[in-house]
């Protein structure tokens, strides 16, 4: 086993994409042990990692996000926030927070949030008079919200692979998620303040207006992901779909921006992303499996057992331990690991899994934006064209935020628990 372990972290040292990683450590694993027979089973085992219905939401709320984007709506989202909030101190990067929390309960992932706000917001601060690292380091903060307010990629896996209701993860994901707004606007004041940033001209009422009614068929594919969802009219990975249809309608008949040309590169952009993210389920499968037959999971679930019987300590421990993990594996991966190592506990320290899985899913959201390996970070500094060491440095503030966020989420579960607890009586 060690030298599985020294394999793959020389391979995530250099660079290799975590879904071959996965993939090859387990291979160098069975070479390692000489149980060649296994071999055989590995496709079979790729696949059932993902014979799950859940697991279909995720193309369908790809798409939604394509179409989003080529129809319109995401920019629209973006300048109803503009009339609504730009006239503070600081409004466009309000704007920025805004924009994020209304795309987050369409698109559900953190990365493809990061790369399309990066392209939109970063130029438009830097314009109104910005940093760069600031406007970069907003616009990757606000990122954070796509895994937590619903639908969220990372709540749809961790809800497949536990067991619990996608749809209460989805409740559970709304009080955190404008609590984590709340707190990056707060902080952007505290900023602004300090720095004096200009204030614009209020918006007219009827320009209030005029923009909200040019937005509302782009509110209206959140509005039926959550109210659909909340109602019980139709499961998550159903919304997905028919948020798919209100996107293309919208921006094919309302907005008029979506063209018959464009129907293939949205279809492929679709497809790259839902097999970048299914492969790495796939290989994180059979990573899984290859942990599971060496015992690693109840190896740690006894040892952690072992330090503590207090649930308290015991979630401090896991949250340090996830923030570690985050660091150094994308959280998908690193999700599918731990599911199986952290669930069996949670009976024992009496914490609610519902609850445990928004812990979970904030802590490896959080890796995106931690070096070495976060993903998000990565994406943000390329496309704004800003250092690494510049954009850490300047996204430190947003990230201590979020931990403080999650301390409060951790030893409060009522903020996660409330909404399920009510929608479901």
């Amino acid at each position: 086993m060690a030298i599985t372990i020294t394999a793959f972290i020389v391979l995530l040292l250099i660079k290799i994409p975590i879904a071959l990683v996965l993939g090859m450590t387990t291979v160098i694993y069975i070479w390692v042990t000489g149980n060649i027979g296994i071999l055989t089973t590995l496709p079979q085992r790729l696949y059932s990692g993902m014979e799950n219905y859940g697991l279909l939401a995720i193309p369908l709320f790809m798409l939604a996000g394509e179409l989003m984007n080529s129809g319109g709506l995401t920019k629209r989202l973006v300048g109803f926030a503009q009339t609504v909030v730009g006239h503070f101190r600081g409004g466009l990067a309000y704007v920025n927070i805004l924009a994020n929390m209304m795309l987050a309960s369409i698109i559900g992932s953190a990365s493809a949030q990061i790369a399309m706000m990066s392209r939109t917001m970063v130029p438009a601060m830097e314009k109104e008079g910005y940093s760069r690292d600031f406007s970069t380091a907003t616009t990757a903060s606000a990122g954070l919200l796509g895994p937590i307010i619903p639908p969220s990629m990372l709540f749809i896996i961790y809800g497949v692979g536990s067991g619990v209701s996608i749809g209460e993860m989805f409740l559970a994901g709304v009080l955190p998620g404008i609590l984590l707004s709340l707190t990056f606007i707060i902080l952007i004041a505290l900023i602004g303040m300090k720095q004096k940033w200009p204030t614009h001209d209020r918006a007219k009422i009827m320009e209030v207006a005029r923009s909200f009614t040019t937005v509302i068929p782009a509110l209206l594919v959140p509005l039926i992901i959550i109210v659909g969802v909340i109602s019980g009219a139709f499961t998550p990975t159903e919304s997905a779909a028919i948020a798919s249809v209100v996107a293309l309608i919208s921006g094919f008949f309302f907005y008029r921006e979506i063209k018959l040309k464009d129907t293939p590169s949205i279809l492929v952009n679709t497809a790259k992303t839902t097999a970048m993210i299914t492969l790495l389920i796939a290989m994180a499968n059979i990573f899984g499996w290859m942990l599971s037959f060496e015992q690693v999971p109840q190896t740690i679930a006894s040892w952690m057992a072992s330090l503590t019987e207090n649930p308290l300590i015991f979630l401090l421990l896991v949250n340090l331990f996830l923030l570690f993990v985050g660091m150094f594996m994308d959280g998908i991966a690193a999700l599918v690991i731990l599911i199986p190592i952290f669930t069996p506990l949670l009976v024992t320290y009496g914490i609610d899994p519902i609850h445990f899985g928004v812990i979970m899913c904030i802590n490896l959201a959080a890796g995106l934006l931690t070096p070495p390996v976060g993903s998000g970070i990565y994406i943000a500094s390329s496309l704004a064209n800003i250092s690494i060491g510049q954009l850490t440095r300047a996204i430190l503030p947003f990230l201590l935020v979020t931990y403080v966020v999650l301390v409060i989420l951790t030893y409060v579960p009522d903020i996660v628990l409330w909404l399920p607890a009510v929608i479901g009586e």
